[in-house]
């Protein structure tokens, strides 16, 4: 067992920055496998009234939370919001709250607070960007939301030319969360975290990023498009993330969906030799009146196409599952619909980089 949690061990500390999350051991006891804690950057919340908002974890330690209004610190329009004035925690329960006077927004008064059943489009100018707060804080013995998983049997080629150095292409293709709509920046999206982690763990390769994604795509428009976003661009590794839109209520079925993620798996190795990573999707808030409300049947749809093709999967739903036994999802969520927040965006690169090669 020694050896095996010594592997697992510097499997996870190697350069586990989530979101901002990074995983921090005391020194080795034996086989002791208690960790001392995760320090977390920009845990996003919408606070309603004083009602308490959740955190991704609990047993915070005292003195370490700091609360903004943005998720990149030191941002010009950034507000650091005061304990006691603004806000309140419980440390133990992980949660934050506003206070009867806060400064910090409250989201009783969104447009789409409290709406059921309720189509986007009669509601202009809808989303939460401007209801966030971000919370900055250590959390005592908690541990990572995705277990590093060895896919290398699944990446050799990228694996060994990312060793070798050199150029090295990663195409991004699938729906508008990976086009990168209502992210706060290009460098927050999922896609650019996992390559600057790449390029850390692989310096002498030379990592490039293309966004093939297009807005309100499904697999069938991915399947339409695949030539002119993929094949004609000479790709080394493909990664796809496609269910949001396939899961609305005239979508394809789970096979269907299945079916079409096989298919562009299959054509990106047989005409650019790249390698394919699949990615799922995370349950859309459930009073939006066009989604099924079904996304485990996409999800598990992708992870069985992933099998069947032999490719590469990247958890993203599980993650989101594992963060939703807390937290409230329009805290996640900056559309209030179906787009991650920022720190959504590093719960996808979480699953990512929980992809082992």
């Amino acid at each position: 067992m020694g050896s095996e949690f010594t592997g697992y061990r510097r499997a996870v500390m190697a350069v586990l920055v989530l979101a901002g999350i990074g995983m921090m051991f005391p020194p080795l006891a034996g086989a002791q496998a208690s960790a001392e804690g995760l320090a977390v950057k920009g845990d996003s919340l919408v606070l309603a009234g004083t009602a308490p908002g959740a955190l991704c974890y609990g047993n915070l330690e005292e003195g370490s939370v700091t609360v903004r209004s943005t998720y990149e610190p030191g941002q010009a329009d950034t507000v650091i919001y005061e304990t006691g004035r603004d806000y309140v925690v419980d440390a133990a329960a992980g949660t934050v709250a506003r206070t009867a006077d806060s400064r910090i927004p409250d989201f009783r008064t969104n447009m789409l607070y409290g709406q059921k059943d309720f189509d986007h489009t009669a509601f202009p100018g809808f989303g939460n960007r401007a209801f966030f707060v971000y919370v900055d804080y250590r959390a005592r013995g908690a541990r990572p939301l995705c277990a590093p998983r060895d896919q290398a049997a699944l990446l050799p080629k990228t694996a060994a030319k990312l060793r070798a150095g050199g150029p090295f292409k990663i195409i991004a293709y699938g729906d508008s969360i990976t086009a990168g709509i209502d992210a706060g920046s290009r460098e927050v999206q999922f896609q650019e975290q996992w390559a600057r982690h790449l390029s850390a763990r692989f310096p002498k390769a030379e990592i490039t990023v293309e966004n093939g994604a297009t807005n309100g795509d499904g697999t069938a428009q991915g399947l339409a498009r695949l030539r002119e976003k993929v094949l004609d661009r000479a790709p080394d590794l493909v990664i796809i993330g496609f269910g949001m839109n396939d899961h609305n209520v005239s979508g394809p079925t789970p096979e269907q969906f299945a079916d079409n993620l096989k298919a562009m798996t299959a054509q990106i190795r047989e005409q650019t030799g790249a390698e394919v990573l699949l990615y799922s999707a995370f349950p859309p808030n459930p009073d939006w009146k066009f989604g099924t409300h079904r996304m485990e049947l996409y999800a598990e749809a992708t992870r069985r196409a992933a099998e069947e093709a032999r490719c590469a999967y990247a958890d993203v739903f599980g993650v989101w599952k594992e963060v939703l036994k807390r937290k409230d999802l329009p805290s996640l969520l900056a559309n209030n619909i179906n787009h991650p927040s920022d720190f959504g965006h590093g719960l996808y690169f979480e699953a990512l980089r929980a992809v082992e090669f």
